[in-house]
């Protein structure tokens, strides 16, 4: 039996007929997952491009697909995973839970040493966020481009800069909406650690602080990540920045992460009942605690 080091569970608002569907259709693949797809079961299911780690062709095979099972090898680097997606009855629509094998060590991903297999977490977070916006029929959240080293993203946010801004530096708030636990220091000079103080005691430095406007933080790998939030009507442009970093290797692991976040940021403001659709993050040697879900 496979051992996964990765397991998320996340609720999408369609019942699983539908997201079945989401999940078969080549167009609709094309629209919340990446550039290219191709599926014709129970023989093929593939998807690539700029969009998929690895992507520059197809690596994918089919192990086992069924009404609510899809069971695929994935060689990614030359090493061949197991990526699964099971879907069940929610009374909020679809249980979706995607399990993931053979991704290198926590520390190796922290590091940036692990590759596109080190990607592979934060690609199917924000997978399943944009899955679940497109079965919303809301906009989506730009995709990471495995193939670009301009690491750049905008997205409008149906809420004033000053709102956006204080749940991206107040702690509590943060918590809510990203679901990892964070411990910041929402001033110039101040500190932002993922996962908290204790974890990480030196965390990144706010080099710029302007509330309502700007953020920038650098870490101790001189890699710096700008927020600039702009109003207008009531809603807010929020850009996305990430620079400092090695062209040879950009880091889109993090990268990845932050726009699953910046995801999470869009329902946390516009959604009226809002609840984050996360119900489990599990990732072998992940920090206990890192992750904070319902």
């Amino acid at each position: 039996m496979t051992e996964f080091d990765l397991r998320l569970r996340a609720v999408v608002p369609a019942p699983p007929k539908v997201v079945y569907e989401a999940l078969t259709d080549p167009a609709a693949l094309r629209v919340w997952l990446t550039d290219h797809a191709e599926v014709d079961l129970p023989g093929r299911y593939e998807f690539w491009g700029r969009h998929t780690p690895d992507g520059a062709e197809p690596h994918q095979r089919v192990l086992h697909a069924d009404e609510r099972t899809i069971r695929l090898a994935w060689t990614v680097e030359g090493v061949e995973t197991i990526s699964q997606i099971e879907l069940a009855d929610d009374e909020d629509g679809t249980l979706v839970t995607l399990s993931q094998s053979d991704l290198p060590s926590f520390e190796d991903i922290i590091a940036d040493k692990a590759g596109a297999r080190g990607a592979l977490q934060t690609f199917w977070s924000l997978a399943i966020a944009n899955l679940a916006d497109y079965l919303s029929g809301r906009e989506l959240t730009p995709k990471c481009d495995f193939t670009s080293t301009e690491l750049r993203a905008s997205v409008v946010i149906d809420a004033a800069p000053d709102e956006v801004f204080d749940s991206m530096i107040q702690p509590a708030r943060f918590r809510e909406w990203f679901g990892a636990n964070v411990d910041i220091e929402p001033r110039l000079g101040g500190r932002f650690a993922m996962g908290g103080f204790d974890l990480d005691p030196g965390g990144a430095t706010f080099v710029e602080f302007e509330p309502g406007r700007k953020a920038t933080l650098r870490f101790a790998d001189g890699i710096t990540d700008a927020w600039e939030l702009e109003g207008s009507e009531g809603k807010t442009r929020l850009t996305l920045v990430e620079s400092g970093f090695d062209p040879d290797n950009p880091p889109y692991p993090g990268w990845a992460g932050w726009l699953g976040g910046i995801a999470a940021l869009r329902r946390y403001h516009e959604l009226p009942r809002w609840r984050s659709i996360w119900r489990g993050i599990e990732m072998a040697g992940v920090p206990e605690g890192m992750f904070v879900t319902d």
